[in-house]
């Protein structure tokens, strides 16, 4: 079963540049998180400024987590919202210097404090990396929502990512849809699953998603998802100690 453990890195003080040093101070407590799930899961998947929240780069954290466990595997997202192609060519070198397994391009939410957008299109990006050959260093995702509309995702089809991570899912029938259009196709799929609990669900109510499915048995939800995709990626923003008990339960 592969099991991806979604993290966030720590947020970055509004006013103030960090040494090296003191990034590395932040990044001590996503290491000590890691160093406890990675009994449970089979890699980490590093946002980048998740809701336009400012925070350590995920190259960073990246960094720092293969200096720490050099045998995780690790995916990262990077968003075009900030970044020229210039700039994301660069980090997509970087990650793969670093040993980055693969890197999800996404648009990114709005930042409430930069209006900054490069009016970059996701799956433009892939294709212009594509070209490149850099897919050939590392694997290049396209992010999809749980419930497309097929017509309009055939941009994001046509740039041949390796594969789509999903926005949350809330059934297995979500999944299935995706698996039946895009599986005969070669693509990956990792379908992204918030752990439901009490301090997850100011998250869930932001995302309108009802857990009503399998809020009382993630386990089996999970196993099912993964029946279908072979992957599975969890979020719990809030709640990690849950999180890390349904994971050891899983890799038993």
């Amino acid at each position: 079963m592969t099991i991806i453990y979604e993290v966030n890195p720590p947020k970055l003080p509004k006013d103030k540049t960090l040494s090296d040093d003191e990034r590395e101070n932040l990044l001590e407590k996503l290491n000590e998180r890691i160093s406890e799930i990675s009994k449970s899961c089979d890699g980490v998947h590093v946002t980048d400024s998740v809701l336009g929240t400012k925070r350590v780069s995920p190259l960073v954290a990246s960094k720092s987590i293969k200096k720490n466990f050099p045998d995780m595997k690790i995916t990262i997202s990077v968003r075009v919202r900030d970044n020229d192609l210039t700039e994301i060519e660069k980090i997509v070198n970087d990650a793969i210097t670093l040993g980055v397994n693969g890197v999800l391009i996404l648009k990114g939410d709005a930042s409430p404090d930069n209006s900054k957008d490069s009016g970059l299109i996701p799956s433009q990006v892939v294709k212009h990396l594509k070209e490149l050959e850099l897919d050939k260093k590392i694997d290049l995702f396209l992010s999809l929502p749980a419930n497309p509309d097929f017509k309009k995702i055939q941009k994001k089809i046509d740039a041949k990512p390796i594969g789509f991570i999903t926005q949350v899912v809330e059934s297995v029938d979500q999944v299935s849809n995706l698996v039946s259009l895009l599986k005969p196709h070669g693509f990956k799929i990792i379908p992204i699953v918030l752990f439901p609990s009490d301090k997850n669900l100011k998250s869930a109510q932001f995302l309108k998603l009802d857990w009503s499915n399998y809020e009382e048995n993630v386990f089996d939800f999970i196993k099912k998802i993964h029946d279908l995709t072979t992957n599975v990626l969890i979020t719990s923003p809030n709640d990690f100690n849950g999180v890390q008990k349904t994971l050891t339960k899983l890799a038993i």
